[in-house]
């Protein structure tokens, strides 16, 4: 009997041992889970090539703690990849460009470029300012394009890595010598990207100078919010918050006076898809081969503002471009012609990626009711601008 109930008893405690070691288990289990280290935003840097004059390039990859990346080149500050979540969390890469530094050292099209001294056009390359006469390179017929022949897309850009908690930002700075492309005055530009916890990037500009001269300073991605290169952007739909724009002729220089959006090709005040009025019979659609025009953005005083949206129905990918700028250039890729070799396979069809550069107005040294692009010594020229990714 005594056998029977030391075995019993033996039997007890092992149970309970058992089910003591079970709730500690438990009990450590949540612990754990509350040590779990988090993601965290993050920065670091690669070489990317060499230019001809021997010059290193060097990409950065910003990332933050949703997974959002970007990658930057020193080279023309120029954003080479941009990574975003669609409607199923699948990240992609959402602007043109190129695996190399070779087709970035030309680059006629400036994918994902910092643009100056002035970007957009100036016609006839000539301009006057103080009384004196400037003459400027000549890069698109006629006319002055994006900065001239070597502008501020085809230079190395000092670069500066910031880490500010759960923001990582780039710093780049370029010293334009006087004269440099035509432009008077030394010009000090510093541009910092900014990628925030919220899926945003956010891009800031600073320049000063020693002598008078015009600034106009933008970025020129090129988005594709579907993630697939072989498909055109006609079907994402643009929301553009402007009722007038500025007419251009067949050189895209402005002519005559701003132009109501309202009923016409140009009225983007509602969404709708980017291809419903492209092939439109209007003379600005001929003369822009599309759309290439800048948009005259509303509510000028209330400094950042909305200014566009983008939506692809199929990822759901939603872009929201915010800014403190008078003007928009939106730009639908219509001189991709299939010749340039895309990131994934293939080349770049015409309307593959779509653009929009805030900016003041273009030939504004030559338009006198035009906001004004002169910038002085002593003073500091501030732009921002900003990119917001979400989904719906």
């Amino acid at each position: 009997m005594r056998r029977c109930f030391q075995i019993f008893m033996l039997f007890v405690l092992a149970i309970f041992t058992s089910n003591c070691k079970d709730a500690k288990q438990e009990q450590k289990q949540p612990e754990a889970e509350a040590t779990k280290p988090m993601e965290q935003a993050s920065i670091s840097k690669s070489e990317f090539g060499t230019t001809p004059e021997g010059e290193l390039v060097e990409q950065y990859t910003l990332k933050n703690a949703n997974g959002m990346e970007i990658d930057v080149i020193t080279f023309g500050g120029i954003i080479t990849n941009l990574k975003v979540p669609n409607k199923d969390g699948k990240f992609e890469d959402v602007v043109l460009g190129y695996d190399t530094l070779e087709p970035y050292l030309t680059n006629p099209t400036f994918f994902g470029a910092l643009i100056g001294r002035y970007g957009n056009r100036i016609a006839k390359g000539k301009f006057t300012l103080n009384g004196r006469d400037y003459t400027l390179a000549t890069n698109d017929g006629s006319n002055h394009l994006h900065g001239g022949k070597k502008g501020f897309d085809k230079v190395v850009w000092t670069a500066e890595p910031i880490e500010n908690g759960n923001s990582v930002a780039l710093k780049l700075t370029y010293l334009s010598k006087d004269m440099e492309e035509g432009y008077p005055g030394n010009l000090t530009s510093t541009v910092v990207y900014t990628l925030t916890p919220d899926n945003a990037l956010e891009i800031t500009y600073e320049a000063t100078t020693d002598k008078p001269t015009i600034v106009n300073l933008t970025q020129h991605a090129y988005f594709n919010l579907s993630g697939d290169f072989s498909k055109t952007i006609l079907d994402e739909d643009v929301m553009i918050a402007a009722d007038r724009y500025v007419p251009i002729d067949e050189t895209s220089i402005p002519f005559g006076p701003l132009a109501e959006v309202k009923g016409t090709p140009f009225d983007f005040t509602s969404p709708k898809p980017v291809g419903q009025d492209i092939s439109a019979e209007d003379i600005q659609i001929k003369n822009g081969t599309g759309y290439d025009h800048c948009w005259v953005l509303n509510n000028q005083d209330k400094g950042f503002r909305l200014a566009a949206t983008v939506y692809d129905k199929t990822s759901g990918r939603f872009m929201e471009v915010l800014t403190d700028e008078p003007g928009i250039q939106f730009y639908t890729g219509n001189f991709l012609d299939g010749t340039l070799p895309s990131q994934q396979g293939g080349t770049y069809a015409q309307r593959t990626g779509l653009c929009l550069e805030t900016q003041h107005y273009p030939d504004s040294p030559n338009q006198e009711d035009y906001p004004s692009t002169v910038l002085n010594p002593g003073e500091t020229y501030q732009s921002a601008t900003t990119y917001k990714f979400s989904t719906k």
